[in-house]
């Protein structure tokens, strides 16, 4: 291999390295590497954002879903989930529990259903009125340009919708037949053409996927250029028919967000809540190797447990609102502090600040 600090280094400065190289630097990373591009993601990171970590209220507002993904514990053909939907109350009450917080940025998340698009505008206007000068985000999974269009208007501004793979071929081996990568490609380009801050994403260590599909990640990410990413590793659901599956690898989840922070140094990149659940160090290891959003969870404990994505899913403690202090203690440890802003991206602008 050729030297990976030179690689790594060229990715800095925003060169563009083939996916070949990309693709034998991470079948080949040892401490060594994985170190190198951490520290290298962390610089670039400082660059824009300090020593900042952003923290986003997260509301888990359905557990409903109709689609079939076959690594999801809310599929639809899993009848041993108990379902939920919060009312709008609910909604907005745990929002404001997150308001009184000091938080001013929240993620409301759900299956993807689609006979909610008034539903969720009238949530969305509801929450924007009340809360005028917050950062909504949704994750509601493919809808319709037209769906898309009417949250925007009714105060949505970002939108997450992980394309989990950038490989066609992989993405149908982890989907029905009836699911379509094309479609979701496309609901992300609407999102773009609407507006939004997008964010897109992937699962790091999922069934059959190699080091060539993770190279591959990082050449379909500089192209598109979101907003958001979302990087996971995979975690195995007990009533899915992945539950036979290994967990994805930690360590190789540490290495992709640095590969992702070096290529797209302004982005919005959370240590997430299935890293967490993945290593007690989760969320710290996840902002030292370039991470910087933790999005603590607000839903009510009520239901809390029902939003089972993959077994063991962290929801408690220092992954939630009540654990705030806990969660600052921590970025302290490492050497960053909790930011309740909004948070936008550097180079946009949000029409409802």
């Amino acid at each position: 291999m050729a030297d990976y600090r030179e690689i790594l280094q060229r990715m800095a400065r925003g060169e563009r390295v083939d996916t070949e190289v990309l693709t034998e630097l991470i079948a080949s990373a040892d401490e060594d590497v994985r170190e190198y591009a951490a520290a290298l993601a962390r610089e670039v990171a400082q660059e824009y954002f300090g020593n900042g970590v952003y923290l986003r209220g997260l509301v888990e507002i359905s557990n409903r879903c109709s689609r079939g993904c076959y690594y999801c514990g809310l599929r639809a053909e899993n009848d041993a989930v108990h379902r939920y939907s919060l009312s709008h109350d609910e909604v907005a009450e745990a929002c404001a529990e997150g308001y009184n917080l000091g938080f001013r940025s929240f993620v409301l998340q759900g299956g993807e259903m689609h006979n909610i698009q008034d539903d969720v505008a009238i949530l969305t206007k509801r929450l924007r009125n009340e809360m005028p000068e917050v950062a909504l985000t949704l994750s509601l999974g493919e809808q319709s340009y037209e769906t898309y269009r009417r949250w925007r208007e009714a105060g949505a501004d970002r939108y997450l919708l992980r394309h989990e793979t950038a490989t066609k071929s992989h993405y149908q081996r982890l989907h029905p037949e009836w699911m379509s990568y094309d479609e979701r490609l496309e609901c992300l380009d609407n999102l773009h053409a609407l507006g939004y801050q997008r964010g897109a994403g992937f699962m790091v260590g999922s069934p059959w996927q190699g080091a060539a599909e993770l190279a591959t990640e990082i050449d379909f990410l500089s192209k598109m250029r979101p907003e958001m990413v979302g990087i996971g590793p995979f975690i195995p659901q007990s009533a899915t028919p992945f539950a036979v599956y290994e967990r994805g690898s930690v360590e190789q989840t540490l290495l992709m967000i640095s590969l992702v922070r070096l290529t797209l140094p302004k982005a919005l990149i959370p240590a997430t809540t299935a890293l967490a659940s993945s290593d007690e160090a989760g969320t710290s290891r996840g902002v030292m190797a370039g991470a910087n959003v933790v999005m603590p969870n607000l839903t009510p404990r009520r239901v809390r447990g029902d939003y089972a994505i993959y077994d063991g899913k962290k929801s408690y403690g220092s992954e939630s609102a009540e654990g705030v202090e806990m969660l600052a203690e921590q970025l302290f440890r490492v050497g960053y502090e909790p930011r309740m802003t909004r948070g936008d991206h550097p180079d946009f602008v949000p029409a409802n600040k």
